[in-house]
């Protein structure tokens, strides 16, 4: 749904999804009430609203952001994908894994943890070295440190940390 114009409406472009999304909103709409309240698109939470527990995370050209620190207007014409947008098969082994792994209790953070799972796998098979990566040349291995080094911008307010990380394990032995 895009919004009636107002004078100080700004027109932008999101590709969210894999569609072009026109919009005329506030300069200052972040990208995550972009998503909920102007496209519709509630997979992304919000959570703190300050960047602080990514339950807002979604991925904007292949890389994790926050969306309520980041403005809409700076993502014109960027690719943007939430959780709404993985595929069955993508989307249905991160979900049963962590279902397996009972690595969610009250679900508020699951989003952005499934959407976390994804950049992550993408960020290994990509070859990109982390904090804890011992060597930057050659293949990386997941370790248990590995997996929480790239999922520590996300919190689980439940404490599902050693189940996040098995189900995070168990899906990279999938791919």
């Amino acid at each position: 749904m895009t919004e009636t114009a107002t004078s100080d409406a700004l027109a932008l472009v999101l590709k969210v999804n894999g569609a072009d999304r026109e919009l005329q909103i506030d300069p200052r709409v972040t990208l995550l009430d972009a998503l909920r309240d102007h496209l519709g698109l509630t997979g992304a939470k919000k959570g703190c609203d300050r960047g602080q527990c990514g339950a807002c995370t979604v991925l904007v050209n292949g890389r994790r952001v926050y969306s309520c620190l980041t403005l809409a207007a700076a993502h014109d014409g960027d690719r943007i994908a939430t959780i709404e947008s993985l595929s069955a098969q993508e989307l249905r082994s991160v979900q049963a894994a962590f279902v397996e792994h009972d690595a969610f209790q009250c679900g508020y953070c699951t989003s952005g943890q499934i959407m976390s799972t994804v950049a992550l796998l993408d960020e290994m098979s990509a070859g990109a070295a982390s904090a804890v990566t011992p060597r930057l040349t050659g293949p990386i291995e997941l370790t248990d440190d590995e997996i929480r080094e790239r999922m520590s911008g996300n919190v689980c307010r439940c404490g599902a940390y050693p189940n996040i990380v098995a189900a995070v394990r168990a899906v990279a032995g999938e791919s």
